[in-house]
């Protein structure tokens, strides 16, 4: 084989010094990877819920130009724990976590924040635990109105609106559960209506008749609910079964279409809940838009976690746009500013408390598709 002429050695050589300084320095040259982790529990008895979560921040997250992926955390708190460890530790060169979509569920984001904290990035989330924000740290953004809101709103519409003298209230053994039995005790008392009857069920509890024998017994004069959305629409069912004749006012679970979905439009007649929002009850424009996007791509309806995920996203995604690069920017950012999203304007207590308005919704009857009966705005002062 003749030598290779001159010319092509000296092309080959330089070719090798410009791959060399391209592995030096290309990589600087190119722009990180902004990324922002979706962790949720699409499994387990709160799947109905997390999936909601999780599409709402899709659908943020789609068109963005911003990285993401999504990672089931089931409901143990360990599960969530490795999930976030994972998005957060990965050692992906090049990627830039500007904050974490954290999951709904109480347990596992009281577990959560430690690490938050550690790896100084902020969470958002639509979890309604009341103590996630009351752990001091700078990290957690709520984007669903916490139980300090819609137990107001939920124990005021049955006093005042309803005229209850005697509540029962029935409530998940979840830290969710237990956390709005509290804000339901202290609301309820201060409204002079104290629960005549108040009682925990595990998320397995499937027959629901001795915790409503036991609420028909005290005398109660209306039944609040503060339950995940497969043991309310047990309870309601069976309340309905039994003649139970007195108002039930549920919790955020009972807004959910797919809640709704598990009843039949007869057994919800009467009905009402408490949520941050109802997409398919409202007329206003941006957020029949918001609605039939959602129905396009997810083929279901959107409900109140979808939406209050997709507006926080959103604010994470303003920040972007305006030049927030790194997780501190963006904590910044939710920390000081106001955002006009679809539910309701957000800003921050200085706890991270996003949300400070609720509604009532109630069920007529003839139809899965609750109206807004009333609205509570601004219950926290903050805006």
């Amino acid at each position: 084989m003749s030598p290779l002429p001159r010319i092509f050695v000296t092309t080959l050589a330089v070719m090798a010094v410009i791959a060399v300084v391209g592995l030096i320095y290309f990589p600087r040259l190119l722009p990180d990877t902004t990324r922002i982790p979706v962790l949720v529990p699409i499994t387990g008895f709160l799947s109905l819920e997390g999936t909601s979560q999780r599409n709402g921040a899709e659908l943020a997250l789609r068109d963005s130009g911003v990285a993401f992926d999504v990672d089931d955390t089931g409901t143990a708190p360990e599960t969530a724990v490795n999930a976030f460890e994972r998005a957060l530790a990965s050692g992906r060169d090049g990627e830039n976590v500007i904050a974490v979509v954290a999951p709904m569920l109480g347990t596992q984001m009281l577990a959560l924040v430690p690490l938050a904290d550690e790896f100084d990035v902020p969470m958002v989330t639509v979890s309604g635990t009341a103590r996630i924000t009351e752990l001091g740290s700078p990290n957690v953004f709520r984007f669903f109105p916490g139980d300090v809101v819609v137990k107001a709103a939920h124990a005021r519409y049955a006093v005042e609106e309803l005229g209850a003298k005697r509540p029962a209230v029935i409530f998940q053994t979840t830290a969710y559960g237990q956390s709005g039995r509290a804000e339901l005790d202290r609301n309820l008392t201060a409204l002079g209506a104290p629960p005549v009857f108040a009682e925990g069920l595990d998320v397995t509890v499937k027959d629901m008749l001795p915790v409503l024998s036991k609420a028909q017994d005290s005398g109660a004069d209306a039944l609040l609910l503060h339950l995940h959305a497969g043991p309310t629409a047990l309870v309601i069912r069976q309340a309905r079964t039994m003649g139970l004749d007195i108002p039930i006012i549920a919790g955020s679970a009972m807004h959910q279409p797919e809640t709704a979905a598990l009843l039949e439009p007869r057994e919800l007649d009467g009905v009402c809940a408490e949520s941050g929002a109802s997409p398919i009850s409202e007329s206003d424009p941006a957020m029949r838009a918001f609605v039939e996007q959602y129905r396009d791509a997810f083929d279901r309806e959107p409900d109140a976690f979808a939406l209050a995920q997709y507006d926080g996203v959103q604010m994470v995604l303003r920040a972007f746009e305006l030049g927030a690069r790194t997780a501190a920017n963006v904590r910044d950012w939710l920390s000081t500013q106001k955002h006009e999203g679809l539910a309701m304007t957000y800003a921050s207590d200085g706890k991270g408390n996003m949300a400070h308005s609720a509604v009532i919704l109630c069920y007529a009857g003839d139809s899965r598709v609750p109206a807004i009966v009333k609205r509570y705005e601004n219950l926290t002062g903050v805006l």
